[in-house]
C-alpha cells in the first residue's frame, strides 16, 4: 500500500547534486514555518538516507524475481584424440513449490516496510522542524523580553540615582539598582546566545551549518488544539510505528512460507550431446536430477522463521501499546500546556505587570524600597519566561502528536 511512494523516492535520489546543494541555502530573509518545512523535506540528511534505502529495496525486489541461471557443462574423457569422448550439456534448475513467488512476496513486504520507514522519517522531520522553529520563535521573544527587562532596569537605576542625589534614598539602593542593571545586561547576552543556538539547530535540519535567515516569522501564541480522544484512537491504527510492525509481521510470515516451500527440492533438467571419437557418432543426452532431502530438509530454518513470526506478532502488540501510550502522553502534555499558558496570559502575567508598575511608581515617589521593585521585576520576568515556555511546550507536544501519527499538525486557534 506504500509502494506508490517508491518512484517518487527514486526520482528525488536521482536529482543532481548541485540542485540539492542549492536547496539547502535558505534565503537571507524572514523564514516562515512552511518554508522551513519545504527546505527540510528537500535536504534533510536522514530523510535522504531513508529515500535511498527505499530505492535500494527496488533492487532487492528485482533480484528476488530472477530465475536461476542455466549451467553450461563440458566434460572430456581420455586425453587421446582417437579415443576421446567429449560431452557438452546444459543444466537448468527449475524451482518447484512456488519458491520464486514466495521470495518475491518477501521482497514486496520489504519494500512496504521501507516505504513506511520513509513516511515515518518524513513525520519525524516535520516534527523536528516544527519544534525547532517554535524554539526560535520563543528564543526571539525571550531576547525581546531580556531587552525590555534591561530597559526597565536601566530606568530604575536612573530613578535610584536621582533619589540619591536628592537625598531621598540611600546610596545602597543605587548600588542595588546598578547591580540589577548589570544582571539585566548579562541576561541580554545570554538570550542572544540562546537565540543563535536555536537558529543553528533549525538550519541544521536542512543541512545548513550557518543559518542565513534573519527572522523566524510566526505566532507562538496561536496554540494548537487538543485532538479529541476518539479521533486519536481512530487514527492510531495508521501510525507509522504500528504500520511498520504490521509490515514486519507480514514479512516474517512470508519468510516462514518461503522456508516451508524450500523444503521441496528443486529439479534440474539436463540436455546435451556426447561425441565419441572412436565410434564417430554423437549421442543425445537428457537427464533429470533432484537432491534427496534425507539429512537437510530445512527444518531448522523453518523453525527459526516461525519463531521470528511469533516474535513479530508480539512486537506488533507492543508497538500498538507503546504508540497509544506515547500518543496519550503527548495529548495530555498539550492540554496541560494550553491550560498553563491560558492561566499565565489571563491572570499571572497581567498581575505581575500591574504589581511591577505599582512598585516602580511607588519607589519613584518614595513609598517603596528598591527591594520591592527588584522583587516585582523578578516576578514579572519569571511569569513572562514561564508563559513563553508553556507556549513552546504546547507546540512541541503538537509536533510530537504529528510525529506519532505521521500526519499534519493539529489545527490552531
Amino acid at each position: 500500500m506504500y509502494r506508490f511512494l517508491l518512484p517518487l523516492s527514486v526520482a528525488v535520489c536521482a536529482m543532481p547534486a548541485a540542485a540539492r546543494d542549492s536547496s539547502t541555502q535558505e534565503p537571507a530573509a524572514t523564514l516562515t514555518l512552511p518554508a522551513a518545512l519545504a527546505l527540510a523535506m528537500r535536504a534533510n540528511p536522514e530523510l535522504s538516507a531513508a529515500r535511498h534505502e527505499a530505492a535500494a529495496l527496488d533492487g532487492a525486489a528485482l533480484q528476488a524475481a530472477a530465475t536461476p541461471n542455466p549451467e553450461l557443462q563440458t566434460l572430456f574423457e581420455d586425453s587421446r584424440r582417437a579415443t576421446r569422448t567429449s560431452t557438452v550439456q546444459l543444466n537448468q534448475t527449475l524451482e518447484l513449490g512456488g519458491k520464486r513467488a514466495a521470495r518475491m512476496a518477501v521482497a514486496r513486504h520489504g519494500q512496504d516496510g521501507a516505504a513506511i520507514d520513509l513516511a515515518a522519517q518524513q513525520a519525524a522531520t516535520r516534527a523536528a522542524v516544527a519544534g525547532a522553529f517554535f524554539d526560535v520563535l520563543a528564543a526571539q521573544q525571550r531576547s525581546d523580553l531580556a531587552d525590555s527587562a534591561a530597559a526597565l532596569a536601566r530606568k530604575a537605576s536612573e530613578v535610584a540615582a536621582r533619589r540619591v542625589v536628592a537625598g531621598k534614598a540611600s546610596p545602597v539602593e543605587e548600588t542595588r539598582a546598578r547591580v540589577a542593571e548589570a544582571a539585566a545586561r548579562l541576561d541580554v547576552g545570554l538570550a542572544g546566545g540562546a537565540l543563535a543556538g536555536a537558529r543553528q539547530r533549525l538550519a541544521a535540519l536542512w543541512g545548513n551549518p550557518a543559518p542565513r535567515f534573519t527572522l523566524a516569522d510566526g505566532r507562538l501564541d496561536l496554540l494548537p488544539q487538543v485532538p479529541a480522544a476518539a479521533e486519536l484512537a481512530r487514527r492510531l491504527a495508521g501510525a507509522p510505528a504500528v504500520l511498520k510492525a504490521h509490515s514486519a509481521l507480514a514479512q516474517r510470515r512470508a519468510m516462514a512460507d518461503l522456508e516451508s516451500r524450500r523444503r521441496m527440492p528443486d529439479l534440474t533438467v539436463s540436455v546435451g550431446v556426447k561425441r565419441a571419437e572412436e565410434q564417430g557418432r554423437n549421442q543425445a543426452i537428457l537427464g533429470l536430477s533432484m537432491p534427496l532431502p534425507l539429512f537437510d530438509n530445512n527444518r531448522g530454518n523453518l523453525l527459526e522463521a516461525l519463531r521470528r513470526s511469533d516474535k513479530a506478532r508480539d512486537e506488533l502488540a507492543a508497538a500498538e501499546l507503546r504508540t497509544g501510550t506515547e500518543l496519550a502522553g503527548a495529548s495530555q502534555r498539550l492540554q496541560d500546556a494550553r491550560q498553563e499558558a491560558a492561566a499565565l496570559r489571563d491572570e499571572i502575567v497581567p498581575g505581575a505587570l500591574s504589581a511591577y508598575a505599582a512598585a516602580a511608581k511607588g519607589f519613584e515617589f518614595g513609598k517603596f524600597a528598591f527591594l520591592d521593585v527588584l522583587d516585582a521585576q523578578r516576578t514579572l520576568l519569571q511569569a513572562n519566561t514561564q508563559y513563553l515556555r508553556a507556549l513552546s511546550d504546547a507546540h512541541k507536544a503538537a509536533a510530537e502528536i504529528d510525529r506519532i501519527l505521521g500526519a499534519a499538525a493539529p489545527a490552531t486557534e
